[in-house]
């Protein structure tokens, strides 16, 4: 979000929108949410806080975005036209916390400190919520990165198991293309390049040498490792389909081949498997999990969130703090992380609802076992998205050299 986009909003805030504050505030309790949660289970899972807002007696205008580049859109033009949204969907993460810096956002400290959040979230939420002693944002569910799903059939046929190192996940694929069924499964947004790159510099560098580079250390980029990292995430793209057959396709679409057994593979995180619970496959029969060779004693963590952003809409901030008071009931958490594929962030939940994949999560953090910071959630926001577009360009492409790209990450990082 632009600075002068911020600094104009501040002024018209303070002037602006009085007769539309008093017909909103006129239909009670009620909150505009921005998001970008509309797959099938994204869709779904969020119908848990809608359901549970309007079951209160208060009132929800929905406006889905595409993405969440389209959200940070709409709440920059909405901030600047001086009428902000009351919820919008967030990461906490590294970026997030320039919200409060800029004071643009609502601390929501009261209803932590009277709800005891801080005895029921993990440390590492907690500090991602927070900024200089205050918390900002209400955390809605845990999810992990480094995961892989593969299809049960296409495994079987192919005559291979789910792969537990980098040896056997390449042998899977070529035995699984010998079929004639796609190894691994692939949207066409760069991020999910990203993903795939990201368990692949944690297996060749490490978990000291991951933080690290993740943290911005331009000079680590210059390793030899990296080299071989990117070799290796090139020699993946040969089990993928080309980008211009993908290229509008989204990850639950590569999620949805693995349950039907198109595709053998798929490196995403465990939303996917509330997209796949969603289209009715179930793990174990359908489809399996693991975490990826190389990452299985790290937990590579995102934390979805809502922030809501100041307004000059009278009962909005009451409205704010009740809504994030919402998304902390235990109850709430259950039933969204169930159907998002997630985990809750509250850790005194029954875990004996959760499958598998959730619970060999839920043991990691509860443990503080291999909790390691996803890049997205890392790196400042500007580092993140060029990361993301100069690895997904590479795999994508296949028009650069891995030394080109090299060079390309460590200007990027020393931009810092």
């Amino acid at each position: 979000m632009r600075r002068a986009i911020i600094r104009t909003w501040l002024a018209t805030t303070l002037a602006t929108a009085a007769p539309v504050a008093q017909a909103f505030a006129a239909e009670g309790m009620a909150v505009d949410v921005v998001h970008f949660w509309v797959s099938k289970s994204e869709a779904a899972a969020l119908d848990v806080y809608r359901k549970a807002w309007a079951a209160a007696g208060n009132q929800w205008v929905d406006m889905p975005a595409e993405n969440k580049v389209a959200v940070q859109r709409v709440v920059s033009d909405r901030i600047a036209n001086g009428y902000a949204p009351a919820v919008m969907q967030w990461n906490a993460n590294e970026g997030s916390r320039e919200l409060p810096e800029m004071g643009i956002v609502l601390d929501i400290d009261d209803v932590t400190q009277a709800d005891h959040w801080r005895d029921v979230i993990p440390a590492t939420v907690f500090d991602r919520i927070s900024s200089k002693g205050k918390v900002y944002f209400a955390p809605t569910n845990i999810h992990a990165e480094n995961w892989l799903w593969t299809s049960t059939a296409a495994l079987a046929e192919a005559g291979v198991k789910t792969p537990q190192t980098w040896d056997e996940l390449f042998d899977a694929a070529d035995k699984i293309q010998a079929t004639g069924r796609r190894a691994i499964a692939l949207g066409g947004a760069r991020w999910e390049v990203s993903l795939i790159f990201n368990d692949i510099v944690y297996h060749k560098f490490g978990p000291e040498g991951y933080a690290r580079l993740m943290s911005g250390d331009a000079e680590l980029v210059q390793d030899p490792r990296m080299i071989e990292a990117l070799d290796m995430l090139l020699r993946l793209s040969d089990y993928v389909e080309p980008i211009e057959q993908r290229k509008d396709k989204t990850w639950a679409d590569a999620a949805a081949a693995v349950g039907q057994g198109k595709a053998g593979m798929q490196f995403m995180g465990d939303w996917a498997k509330g997209e796949l619970a969603a289209r009715g496959y179930s793990v174990d029969k359908d489809f399996d999990c693991s975490l990826v060779p190389g990452t299985s004693i790290a937990y590579f963590m995102v934390i979805d969130a809502f922030a809501f952003p100041l307004t000059n809409r009278e009962g909005t901030a009451q409205a704010q703090q009740a809504f994030a008071r919402m998304v902390l009931d235990r109850d709430n958490q259950v039933a969204f992380s169930r159907i998002k594929g997630s985990l809750p962030v509250r850790t005194d939940v029954d875990p004996s609802g959760l499958d598998r994949c959730g619970k060999l999560g839920l043991e990691m953090i509860k443990a503080h076992k291999g909790e390691v910071s996803a890049q997205s959630q890392a790196m400042p926001t500007q580092m993140s998205e060029g990361w993301i577009a100069v690895v997904g360009d590479f795999f994508n492409n296949r028009n650069m050299s891995p030394h080109e790209v090299q060079k390309r990450l460590h200007d990027l990082l020393m931009q810092r």
